[in-house]
């Protein structure tokens, strides 16, 4: 299997994780506060990554490194799930994941000045046409409310945006993905701490199905998929080769959201999956240059 075929598929489980996580948060908050389900899924999360941790042999951070963790573990996990689970309060799974599809448009334009990172004249305009099929399942029936949500959800795309390139960075001072993820997880929960008293409480009167919901956002939707991200980013070499994936999450996002909430996807989430999709193929196979 070639490396370009291990990238595709890591960024594609990746997001299918990360999409299964707007309908199971909304489900979640029937219970659950915010503030508490964030620090509850960072603490799952980060207990699932110290075993696999102690399985691939990953090594302790160095002194000098500990500052770039704690900012990874906030942009990406701690900071970011504070506002994500903030934002998906008053929005849809499909709302908040279109905003969420931003961040790779962010990232492309950063590490075009970062790293000098290349995208010719066709992959700005795919970035463009994938962004236009989200305007399009946007603006087909008005999904997308303006209210307070929106701008706790553009702020988690922001953070995960910086969390990318931190990534990117932390790989080439010699972290293994498995090290990045495991310890910004952990700096995620020493964030959230002082939500850990009512985190416990609630769990103490959930149900089984809240509890199993809470299990899966630990597991599958934090550790598993941000180990699988930091994988496809440490093999990569042009950031948006992984993050363009991003933009298949409202259309994941949509149909999940319609298996578990009974959400109806319209024409438009199949108007605009398409546009989405076909604009990744091109990207990915014509739309970079590296120098």
């Amino acid at each position: 299997m070639s490396n370009k075929v291990k990238i595709n598929l890591l960024g594609l489980a990746t997001i299918f994780c990360w999409s299964v996580s707007f309908p199971l948060s909304k489900v979640a908050m029937q219970h659950f506060s915010p503030y508490s389900l964030g620090f509850l899924r960072v603490c799952i999360a980060s207990a699932t990554l110290l075993i696999i941790g102690r399985v691939t042999g990953s090594r302790l951070p160095k002194k000098e490194d500990i500052i770039w963790l704690f900012l990874a573990g906030f942009c990406g996990f701690g900071g970011y799930l504070f506002v994500f689970n903030k934002g998906i309060l008053t929005l849809t799974s499909a709302s908040s994941s279109i905003i969420i599809a931003l961040t790779p448009v962010m990232t492309a334009v950063v590490a075009h000045h970062l790293y000098k990172e290349r995208i010719n004249y066709l992959g700005w305009i795919m970035l463009g046409t994938a962004f236009s099929g989200v305007l399009v399942m946007m603006l087909w029936d008005g999904v997308l409310s303006i209210n307070y949500g929106m701008f706790w959800t553009l702020g988690a795309a922001v953070l995960f945006c910086m969390y990318n390139h931190l990534n990117r960075m932390l790989v080439r001072r010699g972290y293994k993905a498995i090290e990045i993820v495991t310890y910004g997880m952990i700096s995620a929960s020493v964030i959230l701490l002082p939500f850990s008293i009512k985190g416990i409480q609630e769990v103490m009167y959930a149900s089984y199905k809240m509890i199993f919901i809470l299990i899966a956002l630990g597991i599958i939707c934090s550790a598993i998929a941000y180990f699988l991200w930091s994988c496809a980013l440490s093999m990569t070499k042009n950031t948006s080769e992984v993050t363009n994936y991003s933009f298949l999450t409202p259309l994941f996002a949509t149909l999940l959201g319609s298996a578990i909430l009974g959400e109806t996807p319209n024409m438009g989430t199949v108007l605009g999956g398409a546009i989405i999709i076909t604009s990744i193929v091109i990207f990915s196979l014509k739309g970079k240059e590296q120098i």
